[in-house]
């Protein structure tokens, strides 16, 4: 019994290591998508309307642009990360590899 009264099997509270990748690789995941995001912060206006990502995205990287305090511009970084994370990656590597 659980310390909050309630039965659960162990197979229940978490999923198996196959199904979920370590934190480790999450971190990796996620500093690849945070170092893609700060690639389209480095690219032109004409050049990133051609790539597939969504507008909340395209709004990021141009407020991205905007900001001129290290502390926010690093913030706004980690958010375009996030954005990223959500997205198929794989798809806007291959649109700037184009683009080169």
């Amino acid at each position: 019994m659980s310390r909050h009264g309630r039965y659960l099997p162990e197979a229940d509270l978490e999923p198996s290591e196959e199904e979920r990748p370590s934190k480790s690789a999450r971190k990796r995941a996620a500093h690849a998508a945070q170092a893609l995001g700060e690639q389209l912060i480095k690219l032109k206006e004409s050049d990133l309307l051609r790539l597939p990502i969504p507008e909340t995205l395209l709004e990021a990287v141009r407020t991205a642009r905007r900001i001129k305090a290290r502390g926010g511009l690093v913030r706004q970084k980690q958010y375009i990360g996030k954005l990223m994370r959500d997205l198929d990656t794989a798809e806007i590597e291959k649109a700037l590899d184009n683009l080169r």
